[in-house]
């Protein structure tokens, strides 16, 4: 396991919410293929802020 530090943890969360970056952007500076954002976000994110829209936004920028 990779460790990162707060402020990667939260550049690396920030990025998979933009729609205007790819997740290659993501494995490229930090190493992370979209299955492991996606379980990062799961572990780091309250809950109720994954399941309510995060979910939804990354399907949506999976299809663009």
């Amino acid at each position: 396991k990779e460790k990162f530090s707060a402020s990667d943890l939260s550049r690396i969360i920030e990025m998979a919410w933009e729609d205007r970056t790819p997740f290659e952007a993501i494995k490229i500076n930090f190493g992370l293929n979209e299955a492991s954002v996606i379980k990062l976000m799961r572990r780091y994110l309250k809950p109720i802020l994954f399941s309510h829209g995060g979910k939804e936004l990354l399907q949506e920028k999976q299809n663009t």
